[in-house]
């Protein structure tokens, strides 16, 4: 059987993007007799990051991360983040000449530079050093493999996202817990300084505006901006049913890497209104009518009021977390050097992401 090891600096209880997809692939590689390790702060002593207190940091030493993966006796290590875990991994990999692959999820240059005085060119160093050490690095969409390329990162590997569209779809409410004029624009996912909120915020919009999630901006915004809906966090049914309430899901992130939330919306029958950057233009195809894409945020939500749900919730059918998988088991196998277990996916995955 195979065995892999996924170490990860993001995990519960954090609710982000990383965390859903390595559960989501959890779930679907299981399903492929495939075994899965994990190796999370949740395993040691860690602490609240400085500034974003729900992520937490491992006190790991290198002995004991070495412990936890020699443990398990792994087929192939995959390290999710470059966080004090990755790094620790990541020396382990290589002092035992063990083959391993890496996933580049979040910009972190962008992330650590909005958050401290680090020069970009610094950060960018250091994403090289960590990433092409590996064979292999997955990324999520074809605009990001291009940017990262042009960063000097070599061994690129496509590695898409999924839906689950038994969660998200779109639903008839008996009431509408919300009760707000419409139509509803609504943003969903931490707020943090990176997802670029005032610029949605800021916005001269018809109806109403809606933010579920939570985050270390969250009282300094909700202050700011008195008129705005903030929820709090949701999940689960609570999240689909707040997502079925929306007219038009605005994305304001300028630093994601993909968006799942965009697909969540999507499979919800709720348009996207985004700006054409890495995740959304990788996404939104031209001429699906299913969601709108401008420099312009107002613009982009303006036109998204006029796209098809049908439309919206024909383009989420394209991804699904059992073709995503396979890339992932795909692309594990080849930084170990060997043939891939399965075939490359076709079918299940958007043309975007192949």
């Amino acid at each position: 059987m195979t065995r892999i090891t996924i170490v990860t600096d993001a995990w519960y209880p954090q609710v982000n993007g990383v965390v859903r997809s390595i559960e989501n692939t959890n779930r679907e590689l299981a399903r492929m007799d495939v075994e899965v390790v994990m190796v999370t702060p949740q395993d040691f002593t860690n602490v609240p990051c400085p500034t974003y207190p729900e992520i937490r940091l491992s006190l790991a030493t290198y002995g004991q991360v070495a412990a936890a993966i020699e443990a398990s006796q792994p087929t192939a290590v995959h390290i999710a983040t470059e966080g004090p875990l990755g790094l620790l991994a990541r020396r382990w990999c290589l002092k035992n000449r063990v083959s391993f692959s890496t996933s580049y999820h979040t910009r972190f240059p962008e992330y650590v530079a909005a958050r401290f005085p680090v020069p970009l060119r610094w950060l960018h160093a250091f994403v090289r050093w960590f990433h092409n050490a590996g064979n292999g690095c997955m990324v999520a969409t074809a605009s990001l493999e291009r940017e990262l390329g042009k960063l000097g990162i070599k061994n690129l590997l496509r590695w898409s996202r999924g839906i689950d569209q038994t969660v998200f779809h779109p639903m008839v409410l008996d009431e509408r817990p919300f009760d707000l004029p419409r139509p509803i624009f609504m943003t969903v996912g931490r707020v943090a300084v990176e997802k670029n909120l005032p610029a949605f915020l800021d916005l001269d919009l018809p109806g109403s505006k809606v933010v579920v999630g939570d985050g270390p901006a969250r009282a300094e915004l909700e202050k700011r901006y008195p008129n705005v809906l903030f929820t709090g966090m949701k999940i689960g049914e609570d999240l689909a049913r707040a997502y079925a309430q929306a007219d038009v899901f605005v994305f304001p992130s300028k630093t994601d890497t993909f968006g799942n939330t965009i697909l969540e919306a999507l499979a919800s029958g709720v348009p996207v209104a985004a700006y054409p950057v890495t995740g959304p233009i990788d996404i939104i195809e031209e001429g699906s009518g299913a969601g709108a894409l401008n420099e312009d945020l107002q613009q982009a939500c303006l036109a998204a009021l006029n796209c098809s749900r049908e439309n919206a919730r024909k383009l989420a059918r394209n991804f699904t977390w059992e073709a995503a998988s396979r890339q992932f088991l795909n692309n594990v196998l080849t930084a170990q050097g060997r043939r891939p277990a399965l075939p490359g996916p076709t079918k299940g995955v958007s043309p975007s992401a192949v």
